[in-house]
């Protein structure tokens, strides 16, 4: 129950900044977009990495405790994210992050367009786990 509850969050949290928040923040001017990017994305980080950890770490233990196949592969989905992150996402946000970036540039507005489709694969990703988790328990997940 953990495991679903914690993949719940971090999906429902991301499917919010792809549908809601990223979308508004593309209607702002590219520095506004982007001065309100880096704030949120810190903030968001804090809450969603503990997630997928959490779900992993406990998907895998009720697989572990004898919980079906399908658990471990819940649990390796959303901790997928992890991994996923900081090798595919991380590049575009320490791009957009630099120091000397010019934030009203059309190279900006490109890396906040890239660093959406990217955040997607995450939801996906948690989505599709979600599922599974929720399937499980609906009295599938202990053989």
């Amino acid at each position: 129950m953990i495991a679903a509850f914690a993949a719940m969050l971090f999906a429902g949290a991301a499917l919010y900044v792809n549908v809601v928040e990223h979308p508004a923040r593309m209607v702002l001017e590219t520095r506004s977009a982007a001065q309100q990017w880096a704030p949120s994305y810190r903030r968001a980080t804090l809450m969603q990495a503990p997630l997928a950890l959490i779900s992993l770490l406990s998907g895998v233990l009720a697989w572990l405790s004898g919980a079906s196949l399908w658990c471990l592969a819940a649990a390796l989905l959303i901790g997928s994210v992890v991994p996923y992150t900081f090798l595919v996402v991380m590049p575009t946000n320490h791009r957009i992050l630099e120091s000397d970036r010019d934030l009203s540039s059309v190279e900006t507005r490109e890396l906040l367009q890239k660093w959406a489709r990217l955040h997607g694969v995450r939801t996906a990703l948690s989505l599709v786990a979600s599922v599974i988790d929720v399937w499980q328990l609906g009295g599938n997940g202990v053989t």
